[in-house]
């Protein structure tokens, strides 16, 4: 002891110490759906004028609303309705869902505003909205709205639910499944001061000095609270019980395409029209006119007509099914995937997936890709807009030749997405197969017909039309069992449905891709060629810190 000194509060050294935890951190609100296409950008909203041929100088006009729903698109909406300066303007979305609480917000301000809605798409004419500084004079831009193949899925049907008039056709898919909730892990390096005093430590603070990224995983159940408010905001908006069931019970690897005498049921839907009820050039003519006609004078009258009319007049703007151009889209990739769905860990099933454009070096990467995997039969889940006939062709007899199985489908990375360079865990990226949001078109089907099985559901986008090299692509056909003059149904790209697909044998069954790609077909026996079990990691670094 030192003499003269009080020791009943005896100074020690202050202390610091570096304390390492891991953190759960929910990177969105747990209403939240992460179901965002890697392909399909962001919603963007554009007020469009009717260039259907007669209708000028008094047309309707609409909000087009296409992509997918992020947490920004609420102020968007807000941005096009300010402008609008109170004129009701129904709304035409596609959509493959997203973000679940913008949904609701966006529903919100569709109720608040009493606007109709419908599902459907839109072709411009001349200007598009992601051409920069190109806007059409007396109007921002000119096109046709039509519902062949438009999709409001996820929760784009939140948004839906809105509408005072709601409006499915009979070509347009609206689906719902369980919502997909993304947590993500943060390392937090934390630095604490202390000093002892009496022998116990006191803290004198706390404070974080870095954050790293520790992954992320996604859980695929809906929680007591979201149930409670999405039940609340559907019940508001005067629709039935059976929406919310539906997507409870329906699995986030799948969708459930509502059928349009259920939704009318359920009063999601107000009537069996089609996007025409608000869209079509007649609608100008009653009266009283609706609130979305506006009239545009003549050059003769007042110069203020849009110089683009007598050119709009020419015809309607021709579907995106039917156009000689489509977005650029990167070269097929193939890479090895693991499912993430929690139910099959630690025996899940991989796949190979195969998304984006064919060229001539489709089937030399294909071949690289699968003497990577040493020989394992994994089925190929592909979409593509197509590309290259005889890249195609080629592929297709590689599959054939290794015994293949194809699944048509998107496949959405839980970890990262390839296209970004990050690197995979041991090689192999965990994800989902999503029917809904996977498409097959040009010469993609040629492809597809060099599996031995060929899976292709109801909600996935096929399309055909002609291609030329005609006799090569029908012996081929010939020779993987599919009838020849698939390709020639239409000189144009023509969807097709479930049972033409059946008819000409493309399908081989009315499987899903749940059937290749489930969460629980490592359980049955036989046990399939593309299961493998991966021993569980440190359960410790899975878990959340005990704050």
């Amino acid at each position: 002891m030192v003499p003269g000194r009080c020791f009943e509060a005896w100074w020690l050294r202050a202390l610091v110490r570096v304390v390492l935890l891991t953190a759960m951190v929910l990177s969105v609100s747990a209403a939240q759906a992460q179901e965002q296409s890697l392909d399909i950008p962001s919603m963007r909203f554009a007020v469009v004028r009717s260039n259907v041929p007669g209708c000028e100088p008094n047309c309707p006009e609409w909000i087009s609303a296409e992509g997918t729903i992020e947490a920004g698109t609420p102020s968007l909406f807000k941005r096009t309705l300010k402008a609008l300066k109170g004129r009701q303007l129904p709304v035409v979305v596609n959509s493959p869902g997203g973000n679940v609480d913008a949904a609701v917000t966006l529903g919100r301000m569709i109720r608040k505003n009493r606007l109709d809605i419908a599902v459907g798409t839109t072709a411009f004419s001349g200007c598009e909205p992601r051409m920069k500084d190109c806007k059409d004079k007396g109007a921002d831009y000119f096109g046709t709205a039509y519902d062949n193949g438009a999709m409001c899925n996820s929760a784009c049907p939140l948004m839906f639910s809105g509408g005072i008039r709601r409006v499915v056709g009979d070509f347009a898919y609206l689906g719902v499944h369980q919502i997909t909730t993304t947590y993500q892990r943060e390392k937090l390096l934390y630095r604490t001061t202390y000093r002892i005093v009496n022998g116990r430590k006191k803290i004198i603070s706390t404070k974080i000095v870095s954050r790293r990224n520790a992954g992320s995983y996604k859980t695929y159940e809906m929680s007591k609270a979201v149930e409670k408010k999405l039940s609340a905001y559907l019940k508001g908006m005067g629709i039935g019980d059976g929406v919310l069931l539906t997507m409870k019970n329906t699995p986030a690897t799948d969708i459930h395409q509502l059928v349009l005498q259920n939704m009318l049921r359920m009063n999601l839907v107000t009537s069996l029209d089609t996007v025409e009820l608000f869209t079509a050039s007649t609608i100008c003519k009653a009266d009283p006119m609706p609130a979305n006609c506006r009239e545009i004078l003549t050059d003769k009258d007042k110069g203020t007509r849009p110089a683009n009319v007598a050119t709009a007049q020419a015809g309607p703007a021709l579907p995106s099914s039917a156009r000689t151009t489509a977005p650029k889209e990167a070269d097929m990739r193939f890479v090895l995937v693991r499912g993430s769905n929690p139910l099959c860990d630690p025996d899940c099933p991989e796949w190979i997936s195969a998304e984006g454009t064919i060229t001539a070096r489709t089937p030399e990467s294909l071949r690289q890709a699968l003497d990577a995997v040493a020989g394992r039969r994994l089925p190929i889940v592909i979409s593509s807009r197509g590309g290259d006939v005889e890249g195609a062709l080629a592929a297709g007899r590689l599959i054939r030749e290794r015994r293949l199985d194809v699944v048509v489908a998107h496949t959405d990375f839980v970890d990262c997405d390839p296209s970004a360079d990050c690197l995979a865990k041991e090689g192999v990226h965990g994800g989902l197969t999503i029917e809904s949001e996977g498409e097959c078109a040009s010469a993609c089907p040629i492809m597809v017909a060099g599996g031995v099985r060929r899976l292709i559901g109801p909600a996935v986008r096929l399309s055909v039309g002609s291609l030329g090299f005609q006799d090569k692509v029908d012996a081929y056909l010939e020779e993987m069992a599919v009838r020849p003059g698939l390709f020639a149904i239409s000189p144009d790209q023509q969807q097709l449905d479930r049972e033409t697909i059946l008819k000409f044998g493309l399908a081989t069954g009315r499987q899903s891709a749940d059937e290749m790609t489930g969460a629980t077909i490592c359980r049955s026996v036989p046990r399939p060629d593309n299961c493998r079990v991966v021993p569980s990691a440190n359960a410790e670094a899975d878990m959340p810190a005990k704050l």
